[in-house]
Order: structure tokens, then C-alpha cells, then sequence
């Protein structure tokens, strides 16, 4: 049985390691994909330190998350633009009306990317470092009596986060599924963060809370297109973008049904309860299991 601080050690350091490549690698080549993988290790290093939260005194973690969550936010409206134009060049043969709002938000993308070039450069490395060395001194000295309950009890708390707003879902209200897709996000990388205390943990999970999590994404995705499409018509209202916006309303409508199909697939990804078994060690569990089919937004994220 592999030490619960080991793992936690080992986790800091590989998400730590990763970050300072990806960092490095974004401040040589600036790039759509240099920024996409340092954006998806900003949040691998959130996630262990959510984790670690739960060992250490809160407020030594909170620093270095409040550190990486401030860098992470500063990327959000590139994201978002650049989501936007990749479904504009998809679709702008069939929907022509979409011209002036791609040259709009090509304008927002070359000023977004220069600050976000600079935010990168200005992210100063050495005052995170201090700060998570102190963090791992402090998880190299815990005493290793009740640690892997702690563990456990530590993504048991973030399911229930996700279950709770899970039974929220309203489809009417697409923000409900936003929030479970944010809750089920970070217990997916808590449960990265504890493979190797999982030793049977099926492999395939991964790639399926992955698509679970895009059938989520491609609403939210959709949302916030039209949404910005909505608020670049206020400048000047076009009838002839109508086509567009019905085009989009549908889609919206299109994700929440493929993701309503397979919402039920949450139930075996974790225990109901700290007290019950795994899913996928019980025979209904196994039975119950089939695959979600990726969905062409589908990230590495």
C-alpha cells in the first residue's frame, strides 16, 4: 500500500514539474496550444492543492492557490474567444452573417493574447517555489496515522459537491449544468491526483469522466457564444443574423439532450457514500458501464 503523504508528495511535485515546463515552454513559443497545456497544469496544480488543503493549515495553501487561480482567471476571455472562433471557421461557409462578428472577435483575440504574453513573462516563479517548499515540509511531516482515510474523505467531500449540484439540474436553466461541470472538474483531477491508491480503478474511467465532462462543456461553449453574439448585436441590430441566433438557440438545445442522455453515467465514476462500495467493484456497477461518445469539442483538458 502505497503512504498517503507519498502520494501527495509525489503529486506536488510531478503538477509542479509540469507547470514550470509548461510555463517555459509558453514564454518560448507563444502559441494557441502552449497556452491551452500550461492553462490545463495551472489547474492540475489547483487540484492538488484543493487536496492538500485538507492536511495542511488552510491558509499556507490558500496563498499558493490564490496565486494560481489569479493566474488561470487571467486567461478566461481568451479561452472563451478563441472557442468562439474556432466554431466560427466551422460554420461560416453555411452561416455568411457570422463575417462581422468573426473580424470583431479576431480584434479582441490580438489584444487578449497581448496580455496575455505578458501576463505569462510577469508570473515570477521564485516566490512560488519558497511557498511550496515550506507546503511539502509540512506534508513530509505528517504522522501517517489516518492519512489515507483523510484521502479518501477528501474526494468523498468533492463528489458530494458534485452529486448535490447534480440534483439541482434544472434543463432549463443550462447554468445548473455549468455548475456541476465545475464541481465535476475538480473532482476529476483529484481522482488523477489518487491513482496509485486506487489500484483498481478502471483505466477507461478516465477517458470517460473526460467526455463526461466535455458533454458539459459543449453547453457552457454554446452558452457563452450566444450570449456574445447577443451582446456584439446590441451595437447594431441585424435581422439578417436571426438565422444565426436560431442556429445557436438549437444547438444549445442539442447539447443539453446528449448530455441529459448520459447524465446518469455519474453514479460510476465514485461511492455514493464513504461507507458503500465502488461502483466499479460491484457486478451491477460493471454491468452498468458503456462508453460516451466524444463529441467534437472534446479537449485535452
Amino acid at each position: 500500500m502505497i503512504e498517503t503523504n507519498n502520494i501527495l508528495l509525489d503529486s506536488l511535485d510531478q503538477r509542479w514539474e509540469t507547470y514550470r515546463v509548461e510555463l517555459k515552454r509558453c514564454r518560448v513559443e507563444f502559441s494557441e496550444e502552449a497556452l491551452h497545456d500550461l492553462r490545463v497544469a495551472t489547474r492540475r496544480m489547483l487540484s492538488v492543492l484543493d487536496l492538500v488543503r485538507s492536511f495542511c493549515q488552510p491558509r499556507r495553501v490558500q496563498k499558493l492557490r490564490r496565486l494560481f487561480k489569479n493566474q488561470l482567471d487571467g486567461f478566461d476571455e481568451l479561452r472563451d474567444t478563441q472557442v468562439m472562433l474556432a466554431e466560427i471557421s466551422e460554420n461560416i461557409q453555411n452561416l455568411p452573417e457570422l463575417k462581422p462578428f468573426q473580424e470583431y472577435l479576431q480584434k479582441r483575440e490580438r489584444r487578449l493574447l497581448r496580455g496575455a504574453e505578458k501576463h505569462i513573462r510577469a508570473i515570477e516563479l521564485a516566490g512560488i517555489s519558497k511557498r511550496l517548499l515550506k507546503l511539502r515540509a509540512s506534508l513530509a511531516d505528517l504522522p501517517l496515522d489516518g492519512l489515507s482515510a483523510r484521502l479518501f474523505d477528501g474526494v468523498d467531500t468533492a463528489y458530494l459537491t458534485v452529486t448535490q449540484r447534480y440534483g439541482w439540474i434544472d434543463p432549463d436553466q443550462p447554468a445548473s449544468i455549468h455548475r456541476v461541470r465545475v464541481a465535476f472538474k475538480k473532482f476529476r483531477y483529484i481522482i488523477e491526483t489518487i491513482r496509485p491508491a486506487l489500484p483498481d480503478f478502471p483505466e477507461a474511467h478516465f477517458k470517460r469522466m473526460h467526455a463526461y465532462q466535455t458533454l458539459m462543456g459543449d453547453i457552457q461553449d454554446a452558452e457563452v457564444f450566444l450570449e456574445n453574439l447577443a451582446e456584439f448585436d446590441r451595437r447594431g441590430v441585424d435581422d439578417a443574423r436571426q438565422p444565426v441566433f436560431s442556429h445557436y438557440r438549437q444547438a444549445i438545445s442539442r447539447t443539453i439532450s446528449a448530455y441529459l442522455d448520459e447524465m446518469s453515467a455519474l453514479t460510476e465514476f465514485w461511492r455514493p457514500t464513504p461507507a458503500a462500495d465502488f461502483p466499479w467493484q460491484t457486478e451491477s456497477g460493471q454491468a452498468r458501464r458503456k462508453k460516451i461518445p466524444p463529441t467534437k469539442n472534446e479537449e485535452k483538458s
